[in-house]
């Protein structure tokens, strides 16, 4: 390979750009929005910074390794400090749970919680462990581009009961409710239902007690412009601003790529990092084959939107933490309406960011940074105006923050505005506004879910969340790893 575009500039896209302009290939990152990041944007008002997320940075070592392939060291570009808890748990009736990997604290609050699961949690972190290994260390970051490459893998899903749902698998080893939805939650933040989710996901739980949970000094947005400098650095080319409009192709072979600028570039491969459904459909609409896959993708099953209202307030709040879940009274209830039936609740489950709290630098002096986050169905279940359901949303979260954690926050707001699935289609080309692309479900996981380089094209490249091994940071990272190989070995 001599030259190489990669199309989308988030944290997939960078990672893959870094590795093949580590290896010597010439990488151009071509970045429809004015911003490097793509779901990892930011803004800057009124002296506060707010990420867009991702928020939640766990497997350094991946990112670290963007680094030493070249022989530097992350800590040139990023500083990443730990958080601690990773996540305080709350339910409405006033009970609290603070997860983090301190065994005696984390045991001690669960004997607190469910004395009788004690020994139940160490069976389930001990299953978490073996599924990490198999799952994420061993299959992470391998393309699975044949239905044999899914064979080999057989026999470890099937010995990890992997066609069980994550909540089935914690409810067969602790059987106090809040310490269920406590240890199934995360398959949220990969745009999973804990209830359909493959239990092979349970892995998160072991990913985020061996590595931790870190935070990039001056947001996620500080993580990607060390990303931008790094890859820069080595001598790649970043365009912003410039979205591409077309993936040429000749045959059987991507020829270029063109921009919206007018940009015309002849390449030797093509790595998108865009959505799945929006590179094969339209910027690939000059080939057959990628129309026949296109018309299949759009049979599948995503995963649901979100909507996020981003907040900057007057005061420092230290009793709350950076991480907190806001678990509503309906936990299985509350999963269906989303995933299920399209339904916006009335009740909801909220992800409350408060950067702050490891970050003072976030807000002006005196101020705190927030958002908080609800899954909301995607725009296929629920085709609604946002712009007229959004005030109505923003008002119930922000009142149920109030409630719960801050009595006067209604007085203390002095910035804010909302980011909803309209905003992911717009901005993102999210395909029906999903914040995670498909659904992470058995049978559109690994050799089921797109395939790090296309069937019929054979210099067609993808990386990301709607690849192998899916969305996250972790797996975005994996996906560019395994990407990289491809196009490295071919």
């Amino acid at each position: 390979m001599k030259r190489v575009a990669v199309i989308g500039a988030g944290i997939g896209g960078l990672a893959l750009a870094i590795r093949l302009q580590s290896a010597g290939v010439d990488t151009v990152l071509i970045e429809a929005r004015d911003k490097p990041g793509g779901r990892a944007y930011f803004w800057e008002r009124d002296g506060f910074t707010f990420d867009a997320g991702p928020t939640v940075i766990t497997d350094p070592a991946a990112l670290g390794e963007l680094w030493r392939i070249s022989g530097h060291d992350i800590s040139e570009d990023v500083k990443l400090v730990p958080v601690s808890p990773f996540y305080r748990l709350s339910w409405p009736d006033g009970e609290r749970f603070d997860l983090g990997n301190d065994d005696a604290q984390l045991n001690a609050e669960i004997a607190r919680l469910s004395p009788e699961d004690v020994g139940g949690y160490a069976r389930f972190l001990k299953y978490s462990g073996e599924v990490y290994r198999e799952a994420y260390g061993k299959l992470g970051a391998t393309a699975f581009l044949d239905f044999k490459s899914m064979l080999k893998a057989a026999p470890a899903l099937v010995r990890h009961q992997a066609w069980r749902s994550v909540y089935s698998i914690v409810s067969s080893h602790v059987k106090n409710e809040k310490l269920r939805q406590a240890l199934s939650f995360h398959t949220l933040l990969v745009g999973g239902n804990p209830m359909t989710a493959s239990a092979i996901y349970a892995l998160i739980h072991k990913l985020e007690r061996d590595g931790g949970i870190w935070w990039a000094e001056g947001g996620t947005n500080r993580l990607v412009a060390g990303m931008v400098k790094h890859f820069e650095r080595l001598g790649g080319v970043v365009r912003l601003g410039d979205p591409v409009t077309a993936i040429d192709t000749l045959g059987d072979r991507v020829t270029g790529v063109k921009t919206a600028s007018g940009f015309d570039m002849q390449v030797d491969a093509v790595a998108s990092n865009a959505d799945i459904v929006h590179s094969y459909r339209d910027l690939l609409k000059g080939s057959r084959s990628a129309q026949r896959t296109a018309s299949a993708l759009l049979h599948k099953r995503y995963s649901p939107s979100l909507f996020m209202v981003h907040f900057g307030v007057k005061g420092s709040f230290p009793e709350i933490p950076h991480h907190s879940i806001l678990f509503g009274p309906r936990y299985q209830g509350l999963l269906e309406d989303i995933y299920d039936h399209g339904v916006l609740s009335e009740d909801s489950a909220l992800y409350l960011h408060h950067p702050s709290a490891t970050d003072p630098g976030m807000a002006p002096e005196g101020h705190s940074t927030f958002y908080a986050l609800a899954p909301v169905p995607h725009l296929g279940k629920f085709p609604i105006d946002w712009s007229e359901i959004g005030p109505v949303l923003e008002a119930r979260i922000l009142a149920e923050v109030q409630r719960r954690l801050i009595p006067d926050l209604k007085e203390r707001i002095v910035a804010k505005f909302s980011y909803a699935p309209s905003d992911f289609r717009d901005d993102l080309n999210a395909h029906l506004g999903s914040g995670y692309s498909l659904e992470p479900i058995l049978t559109q996981s690994a050799w089921f879910r797109v395939h790090n380089r296309d069937d019929a094209i054979a210099n067609l490249y993808f990386v990301g969340a709607g690849t192998h091994p899916g969305a996250g940071i972790p797996g975005v990272v994996a996906s560019a790893k395994a990407t990289a190989a491809l196009i490295l070995g071919d």
